[in-house]
């Protein structure tokens, strides 16, 4: 279990906080593998009815770790724990809810198209800068994200990389709600609390209902995975990844 994800069960919610204040919460494989066990074992356990996601003040996630990217990119080794998570994230069989505040970048972005309700502050900002680092769009976004934006509103947010401020994201369906921030965290565990109450196999079949099938997800997530792959190990990418790192040093 990694330091950086904090795991605690609130009646019949469980809480998965991501902890990494110093990066932003940069996600590392630890993490990944983190979060992954937490909403599994959630799932097989009849007293929690409902995950959470919350980040830490000013930061939800800033994205992948660059330096796992970068390790990769240079050894070829599988980024495993990222797939896998993205396949329980989108196979999860409890309601997931998400209080953004912040940064809100890459898989800290595309992890809120899974959410049944994504909470955030007016100061919240949602960005994929995939396209601008020789990378492709992940965690199933690129099906998703259309059927959520429509196409252009997609394509601009996806491949050109345009960000969304909260009240855009909101407007693109994105999230459900904006809430201030010394409320964020009170409103959204008290949402999870009413959904946890609600009958559970009745909750269950309405929250599959109104998904789109896992099916044609997980396969678009191995699809995307196996071109992020590809262009991780790009001179493009790398090209671009080593820029990024230097202008972040500089």
């Amino acid at each position: 279990m990694s330091d950086h994800i904090q795991i605690e069960r609130l009646g019949a919610v469980q809480v998965i906080r991501m902890n990494r204040p110093e990066k932003k919460n940069a996600l590392t494989r630890a993490m990944y593998a983190a979060m992954s066990k937490a909403i599994v074992e959630g799932d097989a356990d009849p007293e929690i009815r409902a995950h959470v996601f919350f980040g830490v003040p000013g930061a939800f996630s800033s994205g992948n770790d660059l330096q796992d990217f970068m390790a990769f990119a240079t050894s070829g080794d599988p980024v495993s724990e990222v797939i896998e998570f993205l396949i329980v994230l989108a196979n999860a069989r409890k309601p997931l809810l998400a209080g953004v505040d912040g940064l809100a970048i890459g898989v800290g972005t595309t992890l809120n198209f899974h959410c049944d309700l994504t909470f955030a502050t007016p100061q919240s900002f949602f960005k994929t800068p995939f396209v601008d680092l020789g990378l492709v769009p992940e965690a199933g976004s690129s099906l998703l994200g259309p059927a959520q934006m429509g196409h252009q509103r997609a394509f601009a947010f996806l491949a050109m990389g345009d960000g969304l401020n909260a009240v855009e994201a909101r407007e693109a369906g994105l999230v459900y709600k904006l809430v201030e921030t010394e409320e964020l965290e009170a409103t959204v565990l008290k949402v999870a609390a009413e959904i946890a109450a609600k009958p559970p196999q009745a909750m269950q079949i309405a929250r599959d209902l109104l998904r789109m099938p896992r099916e044609p997800v997980v396969e678009r997530i191995n699809l995307e995975a196996r071109h992020f792959a590809e262009r991780l190990q790009s001179e493009e990418a790398r090209n671009a990844l080593m820029a990024f790192l230097t202008r972040k040093k500089g």
